[in-house]
């Protein structure tokens, strides 16, 4: 039978026990550790270029924090790699993440030195890191403040990611000591996370291209020629015909291709023409001249003034130069120069090529927009009527 006495000595030792048991729990190495803050890992590119949030190839471990204890002696930096962010059940138990490897984290393994250490420096990976477990050590000193301590694990694998939600989350524990070789207690502590996420592929084809239109007007979009902007309709001369002027008309059209050696702009028709009764076209490039039938056509701008300042279209100026104009890089296209290509001279042959992209540097093009002028004159004799004609321009690429 229990005296009084000795109740109270088995609740005490009880008690004694459990403070033993509740001391076991918490490891030293944390028990005076000040929490690091701010604190950051971020995951860049690695040494082949990709993005840092992958599945597989090298990436860099960019690690940032400060320093909780001010004036501290600083002598070696350890980091555990863990699937928890917590201590399970008491800060000592630490899984490596699948798939990790950290065993090449110099610049180019084997070297040993830390890349844009900063703060505190002289850090290298010390003999006895091992996989998801690194020691980084330096000759202990003393370092004045609290300063925020920065550098790069490069080379390093993250670990592998969860098949079901393509991602994974990792947890480096942080923590810092006076000892060279990450043992003792931690001076300041702390943990980070990062998360790996499966790569989304894109892809897409370029299929071969030619864009061509042909209207009274196109205009550009943002800049760009766009062939969704085209008008259509009956295009009608400035005036009636006359032997004592010139009649002028214009439209437009826009081309671009990928095509290896560019594209070739022909046009294809008759002559204006009604009934059985024609205006001859112009077999060569020439001046227009009042008083004989003539009808042409080029792809730049006109003034309408002839050689030896003769007007010959008392309207004024027309058409216009290439818009976008060539530069013999991403813009090649352009009048054929000898025949279509010359201001205030005009020529019309079914079948003839009137632009091409190939005229400086043949290859690819973007879209440009070329303007047509036409002209028109007639002889005092030119039988009345309404003249006409349907000219087709067809785009040949060359891929």
């Amino acid at each position: 039978m229990l005296t009084k006495n000795n109740k109270i000595t088995k609740i005490l030792s009880i008690f004694v026990l459990a403070t033993v048991v509740l001391t076991q729990i918490l490891p030293l190495s944390m028990a005076h550790a000040v929490a690091l803050s701010p604190r950051s890992l971020t995951l860049s590119s690695g040494s082949n270029g990709d993005a840092g949030a992958k599945v597989s190839g090298t990436v860099n471990h960019d690690f940032n924090f400060k320093m909780a204890t001010p004036d501290a002696d600083i002598g070696s930096i350890r980091l555990q790699y863990c699937t928890t962010a917590a201590a399970v059940p008491a800060g000592l138990d630490c899984t490596t993440p699948s798939g990790l490897n950290t065993q090449n984290a110099g610049p180019t393994p084997p070297a040993t030195a830390l890349a844009n250490q900063a703060g505190v420096t002289g850090f290298t990976i010390g003999g006895g890191s091992i996989n998801g477990d690194m020691v980084l050590t330096r000759t202990h000193a003393v370092v004045a403040g609290s300063p925020t301590i920065s550098f790069t694990l490069q080379n390093i694998t993250n670990p592998s990611t969860n098949p079901i939600t393509n991602s994974g989350t990792f947890f480096v524990r942080v923590s810092v000591y006076a000892a060279e070789d990450g043992t003792g207690t931690a001076i300041d502590n702390g943990t980070v996370a990062a998360s790996t996420v499966t790569q989304i592929q894109l892809s897409g084809i370029m299929p071969e291209s030619l864009v061509f239109c042909v209207g009274k007007t196109i205009t550009k979009t943002d800049g760009v020629p766009d062939c969704r902007t085209v008008t259509t309709g009956v295009i009608t001369f400035n005036q009636l015909f006359s032997p004592s002027d010139t009649a002028f008309a214009t439209s437009q059209m826009a081309a671009s291709t990928n095509a290896a050696t560019g594209y070739v702009v022909t046009v294809n028709g008759t002559t204006l023409t009604s009934g059985g009764n024609t205006i001859a076209q112009m077999g060569s490039t020439a001046v227009p001249v009042h008083g004989i039938a003539q009808f042409g056509l080029n792809l730049v701008a006109n003034t309408g003034i002839g050689g030896g300042a003769v007007v010959y279209a008392s309207a004024g100026a027309f058409g216009s130069a290439a818009d976008l104009v060539a530069n013999g890089t991403n813009l090649k296209g352009q009048p054929v120069a000898a025949t279509y290509g010359v201001a205030e001279q005009y020529k019309y042959t079914t079948g003839d090529p009137v632009a091409k992209s190939d005229n400086v540097i043949a290859g690819p093009s973007d879209s440009q927009i070329f303007t047509v002028s036409y002209i028109a004159n007639v002889t005092g004799s030119q039988p009345a009527g309404t003249y006409s004609t349907t000219l087709t321009y067809i785009c040949t690429p060359t891929f």
